[in-house]
């Protein structure tokens, strides 16, 4: 177990869940689904009988280190700080090179740090499935979700059933990746039975991903290797700052999951979401007899149903007469928009930036 590592990735915006999720505090730190904890607390928690503590590290933006030193009881240099966003890519990297830097047989789970799972106790068993597998061979494995709907938010795996991995169960190599689709292809992809949900869940062997870096991007490989022994100590601070100004930003699906012929998908299912969007909390949250689901304590209705709504605790709300909104009070913004509306948020934030600046994101 002392060569078990876990990455969680807690570098997003989370502009998604504009106005509750905010640059300074994005969604991954905040309690989405009223349980009292944060989205990252309870994906650490989820790991923690899973490898021993002091090998769980958090690669974070830079603005937020404090945040996650204050969440979370872990070493100071197990909170790994990105200068800026880089995507996946130079993110696993980072994470990888420390690792093995620390541990040359180090094995990995990468996990986002804003996901949501219901069976934790399966989880927990594919990922010691997933250890047994990662850690017997140079193999880059990824969790693929069984689909219960034509989901379009979404990437999809397929998996190769003619070449199931003897020994593991629902174990087999991956076919093809495929970006989100629109509705019709989604619902063949769900008709087919060979393809799953992309998770966004890694394991390999550190020097298994670092092969894979060397190989399919060679220009980041290089510019972390050179500067392997100084990615943590006293200057690591202008070392990141120097690497992560001569990285592009790429995807570890697009940059090698996709190119790699040593990729494997363990298929399976024990309740996961990654939390995108305001509409897919309903199904994770209490729902009223109306289909009104989130901050329904100090609610007032008359006259709704189908709502979203996110309140700050202790405040009371009267509303009438709304029927499929989101309603978002965050304290200094009001949000009332329909739920089939909601890609639009982008376009919102951008708009107040330009009208009102900095100040409401």
């Amino acid at each position: 177990m002392t060569n078990r590592y876990i990455i969680i990735m807690a570098g997003g915006a989370g502009t998604r869940f504009w106005p509750y999720s905010r640059e300074s505090k994005p969604k991954q730190f905040l309690d989405i689904l009223n349980r009292g904890t944060s989205l990252l607390q309870d994906t650490v928690k989820r790991f923690e009988d899973l490898c021993p503590r002091e090998n769980i590290l958090v690669v974070t933006g830079e603005d937020h280190r404090e945040l996650v030193a204050a969440q979370l009881d872990l070493p100071a240099e197990n909170i790994l700080a990105e200068p800026m966003r880089r995507n996946t890519a130079p993110c696993i990297a980072y994470a990888a090179f420390t690792v093995s830097k620390r541990n040359p047989d180090a094995l990995m789970v990468v996990s986002p740090a804003d996901h949501h799972i219901k069976d934790e106790k399966k989880f927990r068993e594919v990922i010691e499935e997933a250890f047994l597998f990662a850690g017997s061979r140079n193999a880059l494995l990824t969790l693929g979700m069984r689909p219960d709907r034509p989901e379009t938010g979404y990437g999809y795996i397929q998996a190769n059933t003619r070449k199931p991995v003897e020994g593991f169960r629902n174990l087999m190599e991956v076919k093809t990746f495929t970006e989100k689709p629109d509705r019709e292809l989604a619902q063949v992809f769900l008709e087919s039975g060979d393809f799953y949900w992309n998770s966004g869940i890694f394991i390999w062997q550190a020097k298994a991903i670092e092969e894979a870096f060397e190989k399919h991007l060679p220009d980041l490989f290089a510019t972390f290797d050179e500067y392997r022994d100084h990615l943590s100590g006293e200057n690591a601070e202008q070392v990141i700052g120097r690497v992560y100004s001569e990285c592009s930003s790429i995807s570890i699906d697009y940059g090698i999951m996709e190119k790699a012929e040593n990729v494997y998908v363990k298929c399976t299912d024990f309740g996961w979401s990654d939390l995108g969007t305001w509409g897919s909390l309903p199904s994770h949250m209490p729902v009223d007899s109306n289909g009104n689901s989130g901050s329904i304590d100090g609610l007032f209705d008359y006259d709704l149903s189908g709502n979203i709504i996110k309140m700050p605790e202790g405040k009371v709300a009267v509303i009438q007469g709304l029927h499929d909104y989101i309603i978002v009070d965050s304290g200094d913004v009001l949000m009332i928009v329909k739920r089939d509306e909601e890609q639009n948020i982008k376009r919102y934030i951008e708009d107040i930036r330009d009208r009102m600046g900095e100040r409401y994101l």
